[in-house]
């Protein structure tokens, strides 16, 4: 009968996938999209209105300035899709900008690269659900006081779903994007025909005024005051590279499907970014970053929020309450909550590769049941759940931290990816108009992504982004670390030439701390290896249990020496180390193999009612050099039940308690 954890895994995850099928889960571009491209166009529900938020300290008079700024990034935006297309033709095998790092700049260069994919990659999922939950509180402002515990379930609900595989994501999340791209479209078509036959929409906000942090902006200030909002709606970049770095995931011909899915995806993200700033302009939207900065703000500012600026567009457009509101903010929820789903599609593979490399545990390199990167899924789920706790759910907070390591990366790819085509120059092959088109195309994004990391690190370093330039090098640092220990490890595994020396003398040691069937099979495996010395090994704890033991032995006719170790202090571990370091020392080749008995049992609670010496002796040993442990099992009738199910469950699955 299948155990209830296992019940329960294949409920959240469903039935094991066969390796062989892996060509089953490849996307095509109609699931591709949603699965890599709603973190882009999500970040069109925060975009314009970190934009307006910079811009209201500066108060009323500057807010006319916002369409300059939209259009700023949307020229950025142009560009970086233009030359992550160049990307994934040139390096359709997935890693993206670590990918291009790798190959054409240095090692540490990738590094960088893969430590600032990492943090965008936390950040992603971080920023997208607490955002998420922000558009569903403007509809049910009563969630307002439990949006940390919803944010951190959501999290969790998109592990359990990336747990299932891409295609199963990209089943799941397919139609919440599509309602997004359909509801958010026709709110900006029909808001703008409304102000084109001269019925503007009016937002709620329109009618009140901001209280400026900022007064008399002029020169420098007003610059500054331009570049931290032309920083804060570049996060609409986010999540642009995603497809590149998961070529690997679309159907064959692979580049060719990534590369048309990359150009819908940046015509989309282009077109509903422009369409919500031009209309947010037209409707008179007011936002703020502190809500009792806003005049005529109703109820209480200190304990309420205010709506997104999305919501304030649903409202205005399409009346507040009415059905085409509310599914504007639920399709905006879930595709805010969904675009996290690009960081879960994106971590993974590249921790996988990066594991395959050496760069970080080999554990990340493996695929689970469901042929998807389980640990790296886990590890995204915890660290961003973390995060959103720390930050208490702030999107105001947590942007901060957002988009330096986006642009890092950006402009390490885009250098890369001009070495890349110089070299093609160089070796004069292909259609070199082409490669020189290819070339000027990343050189631009190169020159203007290095530009927005400099504006960026200056107008957000002392709001939180001081975090992130802390972390990257952090993790730049472990990830030489744990590829030196790897490095270090083969080294000494590699084989010497010529045999190996075979042990002069082996000593075979029986563990004994009753005289029942265990032990019996334990010495029967010993003497079957016909070691040169044969000792049955017993720790004196209790005086009585010892005298018993030996008449025990007597009795049976056992015709091996027991020997007994006496412990004062009433220890077993340390004293039996103790006593096989002295046989250890009786000659440096020698060998020494310990045998200890232990019971195999069916359920997990039958462990806990054995005693766990042999356990801590085991881990004890293991550091001892030329000391073999060997584990002899009797199985107990509990696990000859369990037994009759092992077709139902994977390999392992039986615990196992230790004899005493």
């Amino acid at each position: 009968m299948a155990s209830f954890r296992q019940v329960a895994k294949r409920l959240v995850l469903g039935p094991p996938v066969r390796s062989d099928r892996m060509g089953e889960t490849l996307l095509p571009k109609r699931l591709a999209l949603p699965v890599f491209a709603s973190d882009p166009l999500s970040s069109v529900t925060y975009a314009t209105q970190e934009i307006l938020l910079i811009l209201s300290l500066g108060g009323l008079a500057v807010l006319h300035l916002a369409p300059w700024v939209g259009l700023g990034v949307v020229l950025l935006l142009a560009v970086v899709v233009a030359s992550y297309r160049q990307v994934v033709h040139a390096y359709p095998s997935g890693g993206g900008s670590y990918e291009v790092a790798a190959r054409n700049l240095s090692r540490n260069s990738s590094l960088v690269v893969a430590a600032a994919l990492m943090v965008d990659y936390v950040m992603t999922v971080a920023v997208s659900v607490a955002a998420g939950v922000d558009n569903l509180v403007s509809a049910v402002p009563a969630l307002y006081p439990s949006r940390v515990w919803v944010a951190v379930g959501v999290v969790v609900l998109l592990v359990a779903v990336n747990l299932r595989g891409a295609r199963e994501s990209g089943r799941a999340f397919s139609v919440p994007t599509y309602l997004f791209v359909a509801s958010m479209g026709l709110t900006v078509v029909v808001g703008l025909v409304q102000a084109a036959v001269g019925h503007p929409p009016v937002a709620e906000s329109a009618g009140w005024g901001i209280r400026p942090e900022q007064t008399d902006l002029t020169g420098i200030a007003l610059l500054f005051l331009l570049l931290r909002a032309f920083a804060s709606g570049c996060t609409a970049l986010a999540g642009v590279e995603a497809i590149s770095n998961g070529v690997p995931a679309f159907r064959r011909p692979k580049e060719r499907n990534a590369g048309r899915t990359m150009l819908i995806m940046g015509g989309l993200a282009i077109g509903l970014f422009s369409g919500v700033t031009a209309l947010a302009v037209v409707a008179g939207v007011r936002v703020a970053e502190n809500p009792c900065d806003l005049i005529g703000f109703p109820g209480d500012c200190r304990s309420s929020g205010q709506r997104t600026v999305i919501a304030q567009l649903a409202a205005a457009v399409f009346g507040d309450g009415g059905v085409m509101f509310y599914v504007v903010q639920a399709a905006a929820a879930l595709i805010l909550v969904l675009a996290a789903n690009t960081a879960f599609n994106g971590f993974p593979m590249l921790g996988s590769l990066l594991a395959q490399r050496r760069y970080l545990p080999r554990q990340l390199h493996t695929r689970g049941d469901r042929l998807a990167h389980s640990n790296g899924v886990i590890v995204l789920g915890v660290v961003s759940a973390v995060l959103i706790a720390s930050f208490g759910g702030s999107v105001t907070a947590l942007i901060q931290l957002y988009i330096v390591g986006v642009f890092a990366s950006f402009t390490l790819c885009q250098l890369g990816m001009v070495r890349h085509w110089n070299h093609e120059l160089r070796r004069g092959e292909g259609d070199r108009g082409r490669v020189h088109r290819a070339r000027l195309i990343n050189a631009v994004g190169a020159v203007l992504t290095a530009t927005v990391l400099c504006v960026v690190l200056a107008t957000k370093f002392t709001h939180g982004a001081y975090l992130v330039v802390l972390a990257i090098p952090l993790l730049f640092l472990l990830m030489r670390g744990i590829h030196r220990h790897y490095r270090q490890v083969r080294r000494e595994l590699e084989p010497e030439s010529g045999e190996l020396p075979s042990p002069s003398r082996v000593h075979a040691v029986v563990l004994v701390s009753a005289v029942h069937k265990p032990t019996l099979r334990a010495l029967a495996f010993a003497r079957a290896t016909r070691p040169d010395t044969l000792t049955a090994l017993t720790v004196e704890v209790d005086e009585s249990d010892t005298h018993l033991l030996r008449s025990e032995w007597e009795r049976l006719g056992i015709d091996f020496p027991l020997e007994v170790v006496e412990s004062p202090y009433r220890e077993i571990t340390r004293p039996l180390v103790h006593r096989i370091k002295e046989l250890r020392r009786s000659g440096p080749r020698d060998l020494v193999c310990v045998y200890i008995p232990n019971y195999v049992v069916g359920h997990w609670w039958e462990g806990l009612l054995h005693n766990q010496s042999a356990l801590r002796l085991t881990w004890r040993l293991r550091f001892e050099p030329g000391v073999v442990v060997v584990s002899v099992p009797w199985q107990l009738d509990s696990s000859h039940r369990r037994d009759v199910d092992r077709e139902h469950h994977p390999p392992g699955h039986v615990r196992r308690g230790l004899s005493r």
